[in-house]
C-alpha cells in the first residue's frame, strides 16, 4: 500500500484515523496504540505478508536486548550483539547475492526477495539500542556550587532515563506507517516521549488540518511533478540500458528530468508523512529542506535526506572519529562513510561511486575552505548543484557502462541535434547543431517533445531553485498552492495509468 493510492486516501487512512481516536476517547492511549500498530502492520503486510514475520520478530527481539541492556554488567557485550544480529539481517537479505556475485562471479543469484523498509526499520532500532546502552553507561558526575554536574547536563529524554518503554509503545516507535516505508528515520528521543503522551489519542483540529494540508501538497509533488518527470527521465536512461545512443540534448533532459523526478518524489514522500504523523498527534523532525539551494557539498547533505544524514553523522562518522584525528583519519572516515551510504541505497556497484563520488565531494569541499576564500554565493550553487546532476547519472542508470553512455552523451561525443524546425527558425545553429526530424529519445519522438518538455524542465527548476520548502512557506501560501495543484493531483490519483511506487521503496 503506497500514500498515494485511493486504497490508502479513501479507505485505510479514514479507519485507521477513527479507529485511533475514537479507542483514545471511549477507552485509553494503551488501546489507540494498539490499533495504531496494528494498523500499521497491516499497512506493512499489504505488500507482501510473507515478511510481516520478520517485521514482528525483528521488533520482539531488539526489545527484549534493549530490556537485557538495562539490566547487565556487560552492556557493550550485548549492544554489540544487537547490533551485529541485526545487520547481519540487513546483510543476508539485501547484500547476500551482491557478496556471492564478488566472490563468485559465476555462481548462480541467491534470488533473495528484499522485505520492503528493511533498511529504515533496521536503522531505527540500531539507534534505539545504541542510545539505550549510552545511557546505562551515565553515571552522576560532580557538581560545582551553582551548577549542575555532567550528568545532569546531560540527562537523557523520559524513554532512556526511566523503565524500557513498553513493548506496544516500541512496537509503535518502529512500525508506525508514516515513516516505517522511506523515512524519515526518527531518534527515539524524538518520537518514543510523544507515544508516550497521555493526550496522544486526542483529536486536534490543528494538527488535522495542517497535517491534511501538508499531505495533499506532498501528493500534489509526487503525482503531478515527480511522476511527470520520471516519464521524461526514464525514456532516456532505459534506452542507453538497451544499446541507444544519446545525443546532447536526449542525455542531459534525462538526466535533469531524474534530477527533478528524485526531488519531488522524497520531497514529496517527505512531506505526506510529516503531514500524516501529524494528524495523528506526532511531530516529525524535518527531512528535506529545498537541497538545490546549497551553497556546497556540505550543506546538500544537511537539506537532502537530513535524518539520514543525521543518522551517518552520529552513529557512524564520530564513533569512527570524525573530525577529532589528523586530516588523513578524517578523509578516510568520510570516505568511508559516504561509501557505505553508497551502499546503503542499494546492492550494486553504481550506488557504490554515487556514494564515493559524494563523499570525494566532501573531502575537496573541506580542502578548500581551509585553503582558499569562498566563493560568490551564486557561483557556488551553480558548480554544487553540477556536481550533484552528475553524480544522479550512476545512481540512476541501470549499470556502470549505462553510465558511461550517458556521460558521453551529455558531454556530446555523440553529436549535437535538435528538431529541424527549430535549426530552421534560427540558422545559425546549423553550423554545430545536426537537425533532425524527431528526437527518438526524448519526449514522446514527436517534434513538439523539444519545446514542452523544455518549458516543463524550466518551471520544474524555477521551483526547486526559488521557492521555499513548504515547511517554510505561510499558511496562506500553503493554501494558494494547494488550491493552484489540487486539480491535476486529483486527475492523476484517479485517472493514472499506473501507480509509480516512491523511488526510495526500493532502498
Amino acid at each position: 500500500m503506497m500514500f498515494h493510492t485511493i486504497t490508502f486516501i479513501l479507505g485505510f487512512l479514514p479507519v485507521c484515523l477513527a479507529g485511533f481516536f475514537a479507542l483514545g476517547r471511549f477507552f485509553n492511549t494503551a488501546w489507540a496504540l494498539r490499533w495504531l500498530v496494528a494498523c500499521s502492520l497491516f499497512f506493512y503486510a499489504w505488500w507482501n505478508p510473507e515478511h510481516l514475520p520478520l517485521l514482528v520478530g525483528s521488533v520482539v527481539l531488539n526489545h527484549a536486548i534493549a530490556r537485557k541492556l538495562r539490566h547487565t554488567d556487560r552492556p557493550r557485550a550485548w549492544l554489540t550483539a544487537g547490533v551485529a544480529l541485526n545487520l547481519a539481517i540487513l546483510g543476508w537479505f539485501k547484500y547476500a547475492d551482491f557478496v556471492l556475485h564478488i566472490v563468485a562471479p559465476d555462481a548462480a543469484a541467491l534470488k533473495i526477495t528484499l522485505p520492503l523498509a528493511i533498511s529504515f526499520f533496521t536503522f531505527q532500532q540500531i539507534m534505539f539500542l545504541v542510545d539505550t546502552a549510552a545511557c546505562t553507561q551515565r553515571r552522576p558526575g560532580p557538581a560545582r556550587q551553582g551548577q549542575p554536574g555532567l550528568a545532569a547536563m546531560d540527562e537523557p529524554q523520559s524513554w532512556v532515563a526511566g523503565p524500557s518503554p513498553p513493548l506496544v509503545t516500541y512496537a509503535a516507535f518502529v512500525t508506525f506507517f508514516p515513516h516505517l516505508i522511506a523515512g524519515p528515520i526518527v531518534r527515539p528521543s524524538e518520537i518514543i516521549p510523544q507515544l508516550a503522551a497521555a493526550d496522544l489519542a486526542r483529536p486536534r483540529m490543528a494538527n488535522l488540518t495542517d497535517g491534511l494540508l501538508i499531505f495533499l501538497l506532498g501528493l500534489g509533488k509526487k503525482l503531478v511533478l515527480a511522476d511527470m518527470f520520471g516519464g521524461f527521465a526514464d525514456i532516456g536512461f532505459d534506452a542507453a540500458a538497451h544499446g541507444a545512443t544519446l545525443t546532447f540534448f536526449e542525455a542531459w533532459y534525462a538526466t535533469l528530468s531524474y534530477a527533478l523526478q528524485i526531488y519531488f518524489d522524497f520531497s514529496g514522500y517527505s512531506d505526506m508523512a510529516i503531514g500524516l504523523a501529524r494528524m495523528l498527534n506526532i511531530r516529525f523532525p524535518l527531512n528535506f529542506d529545498s537541497p538545490y539551494q546549497a551553497t556546497n557539498i556540505a550543506e546538500f547533505w544537511r537539506r537532502w535526506h537530513i535524518t539520514l544524514g543525521g543518522f551517518l553523522r552520529d552513529y557512524l562518522y564520530i564513533p569512527l572519529g570524525g573530525n577529532r584525528a589528523g586530516m588523513l583519519r578524517q578523509t578516510g572516515n568520510l570516505m568511508a562513510t559516504m561509501l557505505l551510504c553508497g551502499l546503503w541505497h542499494g546492492a550494486a556497484w553504481n550506488f557504490v561511486v554515487w556514494g564515493g563520488l559524494h563523499g570525494l565531494l566532501i573531502v575537496i569541499h573541506k580542502q578548500y575552505r581551509r585553503l582558499f576564500r569562498p566563493l560568490p554565493s551564486g557561483l557556488a550553487q551553480a558548480l554544487t548543484l553540477f556536481a550533484v546532476i552528475l553524480a544522479w547519472v550512476p545512481f540512476r542508470a541501470a549499470s556502470l557502462s549505462n553510465t558511461l553512455a550517458m556521460l558521453r552523451g551529455m558531454a556530446g561525443v555523440n553529436g549535437i541535434a535538435l528538431p529541424r524546425m527549430i535549426v530552421s527558425a534560427w540558422r545559425p545553429l546549423a553550423i554545430f547543431i545536426q537537425p533532425v526530424t524527431v528526437m527518438p529519445f526524448l519526449g514522446d519522438a514527436r517534434t513538439l517533445s523539444f519545446p514542452e518538455i523544455s518549458a516543463c524542465l524550466l518551471l520544474g527548476w524555477l521551483i526547486v531553485l526559488t521557492l521555499p520548502n513548504v515547511h517554510r512557506m505561510t499558511v496562506r501560501t500553503r493554501q494558494w498552492t494547494l488550491t493552484g495543484s489540487f486539480a491535476l493531483s486529483v486527475q492523476a490519483l484517479f485517472f493514472a495509468p499506473h501507480v509509480a511506487p516512491f523511488l526510495y521503496f526500493q532502498f
